[in-house]
């Protein structure tokens, strides 16, 4: 199973994901959030670096122009939208460069209708928790609400996954709707402090999640 760890803020620490297999690195270009990318990388030493991990960029409504210099100026491979992004926004960008459309979710919210619009328009959705203002929360995801969803899209799962859970994504993998699941998003429960993380337990719930049942 893919993965992707999302707040990245340490260039040396996203050479060894990519040395240990991990295939994406999130980079969050909202200026409020306390992983926010560009305190502490530049455009020119992310592209110097000639990665090849998956680069994608996180955004929070930000106006496409911008957006796009910032695409040019990192290098990026992919950009996922935290904000409040209509399905033409995202068209627009995804004639460009591929389009996550993150959905944050309560508990009764009709999932396969508010997905509906977003079909045509991106490339993948991303299923988080939930919370007060944009971005992640930490919080626990109910993974069991997307089982009677009715999702031909790939998608990402994230919402508060913790090192411990490898063997519930497992059983989850096995469910019908896992069908379309196309990689794991790791963040905070990952870190000894926001942007800085615990590449020992990135490791470890890496192997363990792709690890064969003999």
């Amino acid at each position: 199973m893919r993965v992707k760890v999302c707040g990245m803020t340490q260039l040396d620490q996203v050479r060894k994901l990519e040395e240990m297999g991990i295939d994406f690195a999130g980079f969050i270009f909202y200026p409020k959030s306390p992983r926010y990318v560009g305190r502490h990388i530049s455009g020119e030493q992310l592209r110097r670096a000639k990665l090849r991990i998956g680069k994608v960029g996180v955004f929070v409504n930000t106006p496409y122009e911008q957006m796009m210099r910032t695409v040019d100026e990192y290098g990026l491979d992919m950009v996922q939208l935290h904000g409040d992004e209509t399905p033409r926004a995202c068209e627009q960008i995804a004639n460009y460069i591929s389009v996550i459309k993150v959905f944050r979710l309560a508990e009764n919210d009709p999932i396969s209708w508010i997905i509906q619009s977003y079909a045509e328009s991106c490339d993948m959705f991303l299923f988080d928790t939930l919370g007060v203002g944009y971005g992640g929360t930490g919080k626990k995801f109910n993974w069991d609400l997307l089982k009677p969803a009715a999702i031909d899209k790939l998608f990402f799962l994230s919402g508060g996954i913790e090192p411990e859970d490898t063997e519930k994504l497992k059983l989850f993998f096995q469910e019908e709707v896992a069908k379309k699941l196309f990689s794991i998003d790791i963040n905070s429960r990952f870190e000894v402090q926001s942007g800085v993380k615990d590449l020992d337990k990135i490791k470890t719930f890496y192997e363990s999640l792709n690890e064969k049942n003999i």
